[in-house]
């Protein structure tokens, strides 16, 4: 298929009113999450995403052979490049795994070299920080509050409560695909089918640059085994770490392997760029993938590896090269909120955020 991705235009961003506004209340939030959560387990996890299922280090290999519009930035040449994959769950709570949320990937790419983002000066990491969506819940920032303010007033109810509406928003939200819809919000508040975590497609969900064109991301499961866990059913059953067993029990003995892919714009009527909640048509502009990135077995978590990654490192669209600059209100208001949240971590926990440069700098 041959696609005629578009170049970007500063026209097709545009601050939403009061955005700023916007940005300092999503990151007091967020901080509310993280000051009632430090309260009550006496050290620090992210406002959102805390709960980690599997903590793994790759490598990514960037192919090289597809189009030109495709090589931009970390992709314009093929390449080796060490990686740190975070899978998670997005509530800023740590919940057992029968309350069942939507899940999420960060991927932090180690040794990119090129022009930086601002704030990521010096760094030399590419983060992609990716949820099992192809397109966000809301719209625009200020949008975002409304849901963002649920999860912040749930944060302390007790998880008996959170387990039983889990279970009735599971039914809902099965009754909606039974007949051909779904709701974001029912799958946000727990209504996300019990489905193995290795076995998701996780997106971008915002635009990015990717060069001198726009761009969504994504990483697939590439292998016969992964692509075999999509949509399985994991028992959950007096198993509040369900997924994370299941991580640790595949890479015992087995390889991972995911494509990591591109989506260009091609109609920004179609595939606009300040409103998150369109998915772009994969029918005008298919995901092609310019990567393949490889997890060897290991041992997918532990206390160690939690500390180095949950505690001592961050991921945030905004640290990488500004060829791959994130784009809308959603990514622009994001910036702080991120910002806050390792800061958060780093005063409460003593443990200093590092940037890994080199591959022997990864702390896993």
């Amino acid at each position: 298929m041959s696609v005629r991705p578009i170049p970007y235009d500063t026209a097709f961003e545009q601050l939403e009113p009061g955005e700023a506004e916007t940005a300092q209340d999503m990151a007091e939030m967020l901080r509310g999450i993280a000051e009632t959560t430090f309260r009550d387990y006496g050290y620090p996890v992210r406002s959102l995403h805390a709960k980690s299922h599997g903590l793994l280090r790759g490598e990514l290999r960037v192919t090289g052979g597809f189009a030109p519009a495709y090589a931009q930035g970390l992709f314009a040449r093929p390449g080796r490049y060490p990686v740190v994959l975070r899978f998670s769950t997005n509530p800023g709570d740590l919940l057992d795994d029968s309350i069942s949320v939507p899940r999420g990937l960060a991927l932090k790419v180690v040794g990119v070299e090129g022009e930086r983002l601002p704030g990521s000066e010096g760094q030399a990491t590419q983060d992609f920080v990716l949820v099992n969506s192809p397109a966000f819940a809301v719209p625009k920032a200020k949008d975002f509050l409304t849901p963002l303010k649920l999860l912040a007033k749930t944060t302390d109810i007790p998880q008996g409560y959170k387990k039983v509406a889990s279970t009735m928003l599971r039914g809902a939200e099965a009754a909606l695909e039974a007949v051909g819809g779904g709701s974001p919000t029912l799958k946000t508040l727990g209504g996300h089918p019990n489905t193995h975590i290795l076995g998701e497609t996780f997106y971008s969900a915002t635009p990015f640059l990717h060069g001198p064109y726009m761009a969504k991301y994504s990483v697939a499961p590439a292998t016969t085994m992964l692509k075999a866990l999509t949509g399985r059913k994991v028992d959950v059953a007096r198993r509040p770490d369900a997924l994370r067993e299941e991580v640790m029990a595949f890479f015992a003995s087995q390889q991972g392997e995911w494509d990591l892919r591109v989506q260009l714009c091609t109609d920004i009527e179609r595939m606009p760029v300040e409103d998150a909640s369109v998915e772009w048509p994969e029918e005008m502009s298919p995901y092609v993938s310019v990567g393949r990135i490889i997890v060897p077995p290991q041992p997918s978590w532990d206390e160690e590896r939690s500390k180095a990654v949950d505690l001592g490192m961050s991921f945030s669209p905004w640290h990488g090269l500004a060829a791959h600059r994130p784009l809308g209100s959603i990514n622009r208001v994001r910036k702080p909120a991120y910002m806050m949240s390792s800061r958060f971590r780093a005063e409460h926990s003593g443990c200093p955020m590092r940037e890994p440069g080199r591959g022997e700098e990864v702390p896993i």
